[in-house]
């Protein structure tokens, strides 16, 4: 049988981000020194097929530190950052905890905190129910923080004093939808203070940018991630609206629908920061044995971005 003729474009950078490497480096560190198990509190990052090859070597994921049932053994928060309430509560029970959550997002969490030593009130912009918003709230005590999505929320909220108001963002929004919020924000709140330097972090910037340069050229683009991720979610938003006339979230090749699939030329791939490579290696895999492939990388820039791990996990000789 002939194979159609299908153009692959690859959009670089894509995939895992330097904090979702230090994350899984962490567990598998802490497994590597202590054995197993080691517990993880919520999922180390939005990938099925990450947690699950995790548990298969001994990691053992649980919602809250109430379910770990031997407390001598390694506990570690994820990458999306916790309340001030877990590490506390970890310390009264003895715990040995290894903190996982992606430097940029700490970076957001102390400048919460230090728009609250200031006397600020402080305006999030997030995703309600997200574990990062969740956990960059937690920083401060209840009320601190104002958390508002869109653009209409920035029109209607209400400030006690503009003169002392700072806003902090999610690090994995779509760069456009927080674009218009901050400018809303600003019109309002001429005085407002923002962050030195831009809370959505260089990864999803980076991924978002690669798939506005192939969006216009493609009939289909998928996105290798996970359905609560949300990097990946605005992934597929901005192909939808960068000139894709179909932009779909696929988390494995087996998820494909082929009767769907006909008659295409040309598609983009690109994978959200939790997905790894293997993911779209394997789409590609999936993708010859219906069409005769050709792959373009389409590359944007280089990253070179690596975080180190913790003192506790570069030391060898330390137990728990």
């Amino acid at each position: 049988m002939i194979k159609p003729p299908l153009t692959i474009l690859l959009a670089a950078p894509r995939g895992f981000c330097a904090g979702v490497v230090r994350a899984i480096d962490i567990v598998e560190r802490a497994l590597a020194l202590y054995g197993a198990p080691v517990f993880v509190r919520h999922e180390i990052v939005h990938n099925k097929f990450v947690v699950d090859s995790l548990k298969a070597k001994g990691a053992i994921f649980v919602k809250e530190l109430d379910e770990v049932t031997d407390t001598t053994r390694p506990v570690v928060f994820s990458a999306h950052g916790v309340p001030k309430s877990v590490p506390a509560m970890a310390a009264a029970r003895h715990m040995f905890q290894l903190d996982a959550t992606c430097p940029l997002v700490t970076k957001v969490h102390m400048e919460a905190q230090r728009h609250h030593a200031e006397g600020f009130e402080i305006i999030l912009i997030g995703h309600q129910g997200h574990p990062e918003v969740i956990g960059t709230m937690g920083q401060l005590p209840d009320g601190a923080v104002r958390l508002i999505e869109t653009v209409e929320d920035a029109r209607r909220i209400s400030v006690l004093n503009p003169e002392k108001l700072a806003y902090i963002t999610q690090t994995t929004l779509s760069v456009d939808d927080t674009r218009d919020v901050i400018s809303e924000l600003q019109r309002r709140f001429p005085s407002i203070r923002g962050p030195y330097k831009e809370d959505i972090c260089y990864a999803t910037t980076n991924r978002q940018e690669a798939v506005k340069s192939i969006a216009p050229r493609v009939q289909l683009l998928l996105v290798v991630g996970a359905p609560n991720s949300s990097n990946s979610q605005r992934l597929v938003e901005v192909g939808a609206r960068h000139g894709t006339p179909r932009s779909l979230l696929v988390q494995r090749a087996s998820d494909l629908d082929w009767s769907t699939l006909e008659g295409l030329s040309v598609i983009g791939i690109t994978a959200g920061a939790s997905a790894p490579e293997s993911l779209v290696n394997e789409m590609i895999d999936a993708f010859r044995d219906h069409y005769d492939v050709a792959v373009e990388t389409v590359s944007l820039r280089e990253e070179n971005v690596a975080f180190k791990l913790p003192r506790e996990l570069r030391e060898t000789s330390t137990a728990p």
